[in-house]
């Protein structure tokens, strides 16, 4: 009896010299799986930590340069202003110091107030 029972085993697979691996099945849908796929190598909040380690603790504009204590003041500029352009080698980044920031996306509104721009005046 014993014997059938192992001879059993064997057939199904389960046991022996060299073992059938069993597949491993995934219960998430293809679509979701495809999702996950293609979702960007980079997340968009990580960006910040990447610009810092490739561009330095520098300002790009004034030059400025920060420290570890004082690198919370070293903002991530977008050069074209798209916030989810974040590509791996840092080309659409420059490292701005808060006041230099703030100034650089000051100039379109004070521009807009110059040239009489209905549109970006305040009501």
């Amino acid at each position: 009896m014993v014997k059938r029972s192992v001879e059993k085993e064997i057939k199904n697979g389960d046991y022996g010299r060299y073992p059938k691996m069993k597949k491993r099945g995934s219960d998430k849908p293809v679509e979701e799986i495809v999702r996950e796929l293609k979702k960007p190598v980079f997340r968009y909040g990580d960006y910040r930590e990447r610009s810092l380690r490739i561009h330095g603790l520098v300002c790009a504009k004034c030059g400025r340069e920060f420290d570890d204590s004082n690198r919370h003041l070293l903002t991530v500029h977008h050069k074209d202003g798209n916030h989810l352009n974040n590509p791996p080698d840092g080309s659409n980044w420059e490292n701005l110091c808060i006041y230099c920031h703030d100034d650089e996306h000051s100039r379109d509104l004070l521009g807009a107030y110059f040239r009489n721009e209905e549109k970006d005046k305040p009501k």
